[in-house]
């Protein structure tokens, strides 16, 4: 019986356990307990162990012979030179020179190579002084441009490969690294696959200080495509010095027949050299944010109301049509008056005259609105814009350089749409009225074109009715695979335009170059040259002889809205004009027998300047310049 923890039996007996229990668990840690648990810790360790070696030799174990092999070898790139870029004539306008890639390591990684471009006398240096520890030269290629602002806009530029390209699929496919070059507009873009080339790589041996022991391998590189382009530098270099400093546009010469680009030139321009080599980034944000706006192509790129050259486009509709003929006569009455509206000839409003009966060639002659107001009126806007289209109005020619803008080509439904606010409805703004097609049928309100699309209907007239794709590609030279999107370079299809549509409107326009149009600059056009022979003058002279050139052309006026009412000078022109089209009988008059210049066409020019005023006093005297040049040399 237990009488409970007071009494002193009790606390006899748990004093005798507790004291058990603390003899018995002292004993066992001072044992065997120290030797169980430095044993079961040793084991775990020991299969640490054994499972690490495992795992650096058998399933890392190539991984890390890898490493070690590493650090014994250098892979270094070759890279492949890009190819050298030629004009119609053989020249460079594109090509290269040696530089080099000096590899050091890292400052905030040795065991990473950063790099830098030094010159090839730099390199050379290098390379002789003893190349540190650790620093290798890469042979690399600095892109030259002997015509770096004439051509900078068609041809482009090179730069280093961005982070954002490299992560495109196009770039990883490719293979593309880090510190790349590419091209970054213009052909150089455009051709990039055909130019590029591919690297090759060279496998080297080092000691431990990184110094060259022997060379182990080497893939050689396969460089870039040589190209030759449908440019003429020569003639591209007299466009630039033809244009009016100080002032913005535009200037296309082209080949009507092939639809082949010899020039591209807008104003104002870059330098692509300096591109190339590469700017700072505060250098770049300066010319990326020029007011003057020097890397935008408005060749291809800029769109303007075409003014009075679309009245081109207006007479093939009205023809073809059959709402006029050639025998079409309107009274030009100074201006038509619709409502609270009028709209006037140009001739009128400067000079307060009139031109009484005017017919489908003394419209084009004397660039005459009312005619071509009446004229759009009778074909309609439907058919009008149908026939644009066919023209290449409004929408992409397919040129291979990035950048171009299809421009607007207006009409009943486009003007719904864009006018469809509640506000615009209620005030019938978005209707389409007889002025707007009268707008449209001289070049102007909502119509916006890009001088290359002038270029191209100005093109259909002198080819005879063919839409020839325009192309900086040499169209022999056309032997470039046929990727998605790209035409052959010689490729044209027929419009079906009838003959007489053609006649009609090349009689136009040769008149527009003839005294009484509005061409003036350009009449009775005469070149000098000592290439040409006649039955008076078997060899010719050391200065040579002036031989007529009857061409074709239509000026243009184009007001934009400007608060001051400065105008677009417009001026589009080609040459020769065929014997059947030509005045031979003046031709021959003013010059030696044999000396009038007539064939097929072969050179189109088209001008635009902002801003600038008349398309006659204004631009005609650039497309002058720049067919004496091409006549003459």
């Amino acid at each position: 019986m237990k009488l409970g923890k007071a009494f002193s039996d009790t606390l006899v007996t748990e004093w005798k356990k507790e004291r058990m229990f603390a003899t018995k668990g002292t004993s066992w840690w001072q044992g065997s307990g120290r030797v169980l648990l430095f044993s079961v810790v040793s084991i775990i360790v020991f299969f640490a162990l054994l499972w690490r070696l495992f795992f650096l030799t058998m399933l890392e174990g190539h991984t890390y012979r890898q490493l070690a092999n590493a650090n014994r070898t250098r892979e270094l790139v070759i890279h492949a030179p890009r190819g050298d870029i030629y004009d119609r004539t053989g020249k460079f306008i594109a090509t290269k020179t040696v530089v080099y890639r000096y590899l050091t390591p890292c400052e905030n990684d040795a065991a990473k190579q950063c790099s830098r471009i030094v010159s090839a006398e730099e390199g050379e240096r290098l390379r002789s002084a003893g190349l540190p520890a650790g620093s290798f030269l890469e042979t690399d290629y600095e892109r030259i441009y002997p015509y770096p602002t004439v051509l900078s806009h068609v041809l482009g530029y090179v730069g280093e490969i961005s982070q954002e390209d490299l992560s495109r699929e196009y770039y990883k496919l490719r293979g593309y690294q880090p510190g790349d070059k590419t091209g970054k507009a213009g052909a150089e873009e455009a051709f990039e696959e055909e130019l590029r080339g591919t690297d090759g790589r060279e496998l080297l041996e080092v000691d431990a200080t990184g110094k060259i022991l022997r060379v182990l391998g080497r893939e050689p590189e396969i460089p870039g495509e040589p190209m030759t382009l449908s440019l003429d530098a020569g003639l591209s270099d007299i466009v630039a010095q033809a244009f009016p400093a100080g002032l913005a546009g535009a200037v296309v010469v082209s080949k009507p027949q092939t639809g082949e680009i010899l020039s591209l030139y807008s104003s104002p321009s870059y330098d692509s050299s300096s591109l190339s080599r590469g700017l700072s980034q505060l250098g770049f944000e300066n010319l990326a944010q020029d007011p003057k706006k020097p890397l935008f192509d408005r060749a291809i790129g800029g769109t303007y109301p075409p003014g009075s050259t679309f009245k081109i486009v207006t007479a093939i509709a009205a023809l073809e049509e059959k709402t006029i003929t050639k025998t079409t006569q309107f009274e030009d009455t100074g201006e038509i008056k619709i409502g609270p509206f009028t709209f006037p000839n140009w001739y009128f409003t400067q000079y307060g005259k009139t031109e009484g009966m005017v017919d489908i060639v003394k419209a084009i002659q004397r660039s005459n609105d009312i005619f071509f107001y009446k004229a759009g009126e009778k074909v309609g806007i439907t058919k009008l814009a149908n026939l644009a289209a066919r023209l290449g109005v409004g929408k992409l020619t397919g040129i291979e350089l990035s950048g171009e803008a299809g421009g607007l080509l207006p009409g009943p439904a486009w003007k719904n749409e864009r006018f469809s606010s509640p506000s615009d409805i209620l005030a019938k703004n978005n209707e389409w009225y007889t002025g707007d097609t009268y707008h449209v049928a001289i070049g102007q309100g909502y119509l916006l074109t890009t001088p290359l699309q002038v270029n191209l209907w100005t093109n259909v007239i002198a080819n005879g009715g063919k839409l020839c794709r325009p192309t900086v590609l040499k169209a022999e030279n056309a032997r470039l695979p046929a990727r998605q999107g790209r035409w052959r370079a010689d490729e044209c299809k027929d419009l079906g335009i009838k003959k007489e549509t053609i006649n009609l409107i090349s009689e136009g326009m040769r008149k527009a170059c003839e005294p009484g149009g509005t061409g003036w600059p350009l009449f009775n056009f005469k070149v000098q040259s000592s290439k040409f022979k006649n039955e008076d003058n078997k060899e010719g002279t050391a200065s040579g002889h002036f031989v007529s050139i009857p061409v074709a052309c239509k000026t243009g006026t184009a007001e934009y809205g400007d608060p001051g009412n400065k105008t677009h000078a417009w001026f589009t022109v080609f040459a020769p004009l065929p014997s059947d089209l030509s005045s031979v009988a003046l031709a021959k008059e003013e010059a030696p027998r044999g000396s009038t210049i007539t064939g097929e066409p072969e050179i189109s020019v088209t001008v635009l300047l902002e801003g600038a005023g008349e398309g006659s006093d204004k631009a005609a005297p650039v497309a002058k310049k720049i067919l004496e040049v091409w006549f003459s040399r």
